[in-house]
């Protein structure tokens, strides 16, 4: 291995785990640095797949707490190797997805990269930023669970995510590749002996207007209508579930939780994912309404759903069915079936309709069962349509805690895209209310029962994205494309 395909190597090694450990809640700071490494690691496939692989596999570390799955009858032994192949599969995916990034940089059409003029440059990281923020796009769509690049500046960098209300996460990815090619350039125009003065001042006062305009577009809304709401955190863990104690104490718990959330004050009640089961009743009439998250049969297919309980009634009325389902632990191809009859210990679950909308009595909410939160398209066609509010019901145990951090960056970069109030109930948690402008407020710590107030505030106002969704990012690309006519002679 020649000199230069080790140095970029050890870039892409050292910027995956930068960005691993960015993702992964332990510094939004150092995620420009590690992109900074991955554009001078990008003229190597090798390298640039090792910057994608290692920042999957540490980010995503959650996954390993799969492991036993000795409660659905798998063998210990088995269930580490299931885990440990669904982790390194990941890893592997990113790392394809990663090295398939810098061949395409490095084709004869697109590499203006080595252009002595600045213009081409710039351009062609244009082009190359937003083929990686339409691929988060496009991941987004698919059944796996893909923390990216566009979440990778929250919970802290809040103002500067602003700006995902004009193009959405894939725009914060461009974003944030641009502020590492600019940090990459100056670099290399110190190194150089040249005037890097000139690129980091234009490029450090085009940050401090970036910061300026997402805390603009992050305004505080006029006062709308508001509900206070009821937020159920059940605290079962999913390895005890199904079990008969555990199904037998549901229904008068829930029943219990609804008249504790009258009491409070609640103008409805919201549960987690999975607690109504299959053909379940409410003891008693509600009182008060209720959305929770359940099980229900449509043409002998089981669908996992948002199920509408309105006041006074005992069985629900409406429903809203999850479209993303998860591999092996909802859904599992038919070549499978035989092996895996689905990790989720109820069999396959049918896939619902992609509208992630719910018209019902009250106010309509665009909804998201667990990792649908990671589709900011369906949501901001949701709420296009007519969504006042987003409802978030998961159920994101046996993972750690450092899942649930993920989740609620996830959860902010959906409510600053809508400009919507967001909520969500997850059985052992995170329990909380992201307002319009990405504030967090907990409403029940997690790992413990228990019920929690929140007010809900309710708005029509639609925001670029939401207008537009991935417009904006599709005329970055053009115009990247257009730019980088064939560059035949290498200067």
């Amino acid at each position: 291995m020649s000199n230069e395909k080790k140095i970029a190597l050890s870039q892409g090694v050292i910027g995956g785990i930068l960005a691993g450990i960015a993702l992964s809640q332990y510094g939004f700071f150092l995620m420009p640095f590690a992109i900074a490494l991955l554009w001078p690691a990008s003229k190597s496939p090798l390298a640039g797949g090792a910057w994608g692989g290692l920042a999957v596999l540490i980010s995503h570390s959650w996954i390993l707490g799969l492991h036993p799955l000795t409660w659905i009858g798998i063998s210990p032994s088995l269930s580490l190797v299931i885990t440990f192949f669904i982790w390194f599969f990941c890893g592997t995916l990113g790392f394809f997805l990663s090295s398939s990034w810098c061949f395409l940089g490095l084709s004869s059409y697109f590499d203006c990269s080595i252009s002595k003029s600045f213009k081409r440059r710039f351009l062609y990281a244009i082009f190359m930023s937003s083929v990686w923020g339409i691929a988060e796009v496009l991941l987004s769509h698919f059944p796996f669970f893909w923390v990216g690049i566009g979440t990778a500046l929250l919970p802290n960098d809040i103002w500067l995510t602003g700006l995902a209300r004009l193009s959405g996460a894939g725009g914060m990815v461009v974003i944030q590749f641009l502020i590492a090619w600019w940090i990459w350039q100056t670099v290399v125009s110190f190194n150089r002996g040249k005037s890097w003065q000139i690129i980091f001042l234009i490029g450090f006062i085009c940050v401090l207007f970036l910061h300026g305009l997402g805390w603009y577009l992050l305004a505080k809304p006029k006062q709308q209508d508001s509900y206070s709401i009821a937020l159920w955190q059940t605290a079962i863990p999913t390895r005890e579930k199904f079990s008969i104690r555990v199904k037998e104490a549901i229904p008068s718990a829930l029943k219990n939780a609804l008249n504790e959330a009258k009491e409070m004050g609640a103008s409805l009640m919201i549960a987690p994912e999975g607690t109504i089961n299959l053909g379940q009743r409410l003891l008693s009439p509600a009182p008060i309404p209720l959305l929770a998250g359940g099980f229900r049969l449509e043409d002998e297919s089981l669908r996992s759903s948002i199920l509408v309980f309105n006041k006074n009634q005992q069985d629900f009325s409406d429903f809203l069915d999850k479209h993303r389902l998860v591999p092996l632990g909802e859904w599992s191809p038919s070549f499978l079936s035989i092996a895996f009859k689905s990790l989720s210990a109820l069999g396959g679950i049918q896939s619902g309709t992609p509208s992630r909308t719910l018209f019902w009595d009250a106010r309509p909410f665009s909804g998201a069962i667990c990792y649908e939160l990671s589709d900011g398209n369906a949501l901001a066609k949701s709420v296009a349509e007519g969504g006042q509010w987003i409802v978030s019901i998961a159920n994101l145990d046996p993972y750690p805690l450092l899942l649930q951090k993920q989740y609620i960056s996830l959860a902010q970069l959906r409510s600053i895209e809508t400009r919507r109030d967001l909520v969500i109930a997850a059985n052992t948690g995170p329990t909380a209310l992201i307002s319009s402008n990405g504030i967090v407020t907990p409403a029940i710590d997690p790992l413990i029962e228990g019920i929690g107030l929140v007010k809900v505030n309710f708005q029509n106002e639609k925001t670029t994205y939401t207008r537009f969704r991935e417009l904006p990012l599709l005329v970055l690309f053009s115009i990247g494309f257009i730019s980088s006519k064939p560059f035949s002679k290498r200067v």
